[in-house]
């Protein structure tokens, strides 16, 4: 089967593989992600970014660049946030001191950021955060928890929306603040297990901690934040395919070994996962660089890849059979908990139609913001 996208053998589970590849170096990613700044690969698609550090290239470009990164099977990036959320945000809405102090540090992969959006009781319902900031002379002081918080453990700085006009609601009164993240006694950091034995998320506590910096002005922190959730699409998503393609190629490979490739149920399957990657793909190329033009459009590709892939990590264990119910390696107190990639996929990806908006927001935006239906009663 011939997936089109130069796929290895390996299974490359996207995000997941990217923190843990991350973390391989015991540093971090740090080492990793100076070897790229030095080399001028960190802020390819920075708008006007080349004055800060990055290095001007067409989309194109940019494009070729993250394919063939993916496809070298590449460590796993840590800086991506501050490279593909924070820095584009500054360039955009930061003030001129602001991108001289923090983009050059991102562009030369020394400094890591994380995203502090998500709340207990705010999730895909961003405007209902309650994390307060009061001012405090020139700084702020932050109070209240965030959640599912990815490299937080690691990171230097978090970019946090928090709520600075008191008595505020919605998306009135929010500001987009600049926290460092070395403050013991005041930020406690907590890695969360997932049922993959593994941490990619953490739970962040602020407790009074400094914020050094708002951006976009006080109170301007929705229309700072919103901007920055249209950045999480684009390139990233042609790499994320590669990742599937991978992953398909191996469920395939296993399919066949276990002589169960023709069944005709699950060669339909197979097919089908197929096409759909191969349509998924096109879509990204006909909408990339189009951000923004579409309102409904990064809900339409949230829904359909976050399907896909959950279909694919049950399609993984299926065609094992019973041997998807034992793990890798015979017990023993080193290694009392093991998966192999194929129960990883299956397990990772049962999150896929929840995080980064569930399902069930995605298609309250389309049915709100392009069909014009009426608003969800809130």
């Amino acid at each position: 089967m011939d997936f089109g996208f130069g796929a290895g053998d390996d299974v490359f589970r996207g995000e997941a593989r990217a923190w843990l590849g991350a973390r391989d170096g015991g540093d971090g990613g740090r080492a990793w992600e100076r070897e790229l700044g030095g080399g001028g690969w960190i802020g390819l698609g920075w708008q006007d970014g080349g004055a800060y550090g990055g290095r001007r290239a067409s989309l194109t470009r940019q494009v070729v660049w993250a394919e063939e990164y993916a496809r070298a099977r590449a460590p796993g990036r840590a800086g991506h946030i501050g490279e593909n959320l924070l820095a584009p945000t500054l360039v955009a809405h930061g003030s001129e001191e602001q991108k001289q102090r923090y983009l050059p540090a991102v562009a030369r992969g020394e400094e890591l950021w994380c995203q502090g959006y998500s709340e207990p009781g705010a999730g895909s319902d961003l405007a209902s955060v309650r994390t307060a900031a009061v001012r405090d002379g020139r700084t702020y002081r932050v109070t209240g928890q965030k959640i599912w918080t990815s490299l937080a453990q690691d990171a230097d700085w978090c970019f946090v929306l928090a709520r600075t006009g008191a008595g505020t609601v919605r998306h009135h009164g929010l500001s987009f603040l600049l926290v460092p993240m070395d403050q013991p006694g005041r930020i406690d950091v907590r890695p969360i297990r997932q049922m993959t034995g593994t941490s990619e998320f953490n739970e962040v506590f602020f407790d009074g901690a400094v914020a050094r910096e708002v951006v976009g002005g006080e109170g301007n922190g929705w229309r700072v934040a919103v901007g920055l959730l249209a950045l999480e699409r684009g390139v990233s998503t042609l790499v994320q395919q590669i990742g599937f393609a991978q992953e398909l190629k191996e469920v395939v490979r296993v399919a066949l070994a276990e002589g169960v490739a023709g069944d005709p149920v699950v060669r339909g399957r197979l097919v089908r996962l197929w096409a759909e990657l191969h349509v998924m793909r096109a879509n990204a190329l006909r909408t990339l660089g189009t951000s923004g033009a579409d309102p409904g459009g990064p809900s339409a590709a949230k829904l359909l890849w976050g399907g896909w892939h959950r279909r694919l990590g049950e399609l993984a264990v299926q065609v094992r059979g019973a041997a998807a119910t034992a793990g890798p390696y015979d017990w023993d107190e080193e290694r009392p908990y093991a998966l192999d990639a194929l129960q990883r996929l299956f397990l990772f990806s049962r999150a896929d139609t929840i995080y980064g908006g569930s399902d069930e927001i995605q298609r309250n935006i389309i049915a709100e913001r392009v069909l014009g239906l009426p608003r969800e009663p809130r």
